[in-house]
């Protein structure tokens, strides 16, 4: 992967022809994504715009011929993320700015697809009036609107999701390049302000009780302190010189016991905008 960004740093010919193509290739759309966030953050906003555009060719046409936003929306994202991220050096202003971008687009995927949520509600009524008819027999004529909310909080946030995964992959490509270990070590020490989480944790806590998109409203709150939960992780198995067979485990666990384990993530993520663990663990001393 590093090889294919040294290619596409060549020069703009290059850049282009990467980001075109893999854009217009299914499944690849991440890749020309990446490459427009590098191009941003080492380069600039005009340049990473001029090669942008060869992408958003074929991600428009996605959107539009296939009816899948997917493309499109990343593209977007992860390249506003990638300006904010140059503009401001702090991953909390990007994440933020992610987090209301994810929110736009979940209150405009039905007004631009209506037949796409349509769809995919029409297969989740089906599927719970099949699988569980209590479930259904109770909601009645509220099952529609609950199962296509969940339908576009669910899009929308895993848009924002692979945006972010594209802008921390385009990062690690420009360490790689030009800043070797400067990924890592901004990503170890990574936390939130205490507005921040505060704002975050609010909009967690508080999603559930708003009227407008409130699923949405509390993923786009957690992604940060899910974020900055993940890098106190790594900080701390850093510092203590752990190996990576701990984080191997801390994700295996992730999976297999969340969301109890996202939870408490959330939680320590929030607690450690105060208390700041990581200036309280001391490094491990090398063994003589």
């Amino acid at each position: 992967m590093l090889a294919l960004a040294r290619f596409a740093m060549r020069g703009p010919l290059q850049a282009s022809l990467v980001a075109a193509i893999a854009t217009a290739l299914p499944l690849l759309f991440w890749i020309g994504a990446a490459v427009v966030a590098l191009v941003i953050l080492r380069l600039g906003v005009t340049q990473g715009l001029n090669i942008g555009l060869w992408a958003l060719l074929p991600a428009l046409g996605w959107g539009w011929v296939a009816q899948d936003p997917t493309a499109v929306t990343v593209l977007l994202q992860s390249a506003i993320m990638a300006m904010v991220l140059r503009a401001s050096r702090t991953w909390e202003a990007a994440l933020v700015t992610g987090s209301g971008l994810a929110i736009l687009t979940g209150l405009a995927l039905p007004a631009l697809y209506p037949e796409l949520i349509g769809q995919l509600a029409k297969a989740g009524v089906g599927y719970i009036e099949q699988y569980n008819p209590e479930m259904a027999t109770e909601l009645g004529n509220e099952l529609d609107s609950l199962v296509r909310e969940v339908m576009n909080a669910s899009m929308a946030g895993t848009y924002l999701l692979v945006s972010v995964g594209v802008l921390m992959l385009a990062r690690s490509w420009q360490a790689g390049l030009f800043n070797p270990g400067g990924f890592q070590k901004e990503f170890h020490a990574f936390r939130l302000s205490r507005p921040v989480a505060g704002l975050c944790g609010l909009a967690v806590l508080g999603g559930p009780f708003l009227g407008l998109a409130p699923l949405m409203v509390s993923w786009a709150g957690a992604l940060p302190l899910i974020m900055a939960g993940l890098g106190l992780i790594h900080g701390i198995v850093s510092r203590r010189q752990l190996g990576v067979h701990w984080l191997v485990l801390f994700y295996v666990l992730l999976v297999l016991l969340s969301p109890s384990l996202m939870l408490l993530l959330l939680v320590i993520a929030f607690v450690d905008s105060w208390l700041d663990f990581r200036r309280r663990i001391k490094p491990r001393e090398p063994a003589e």
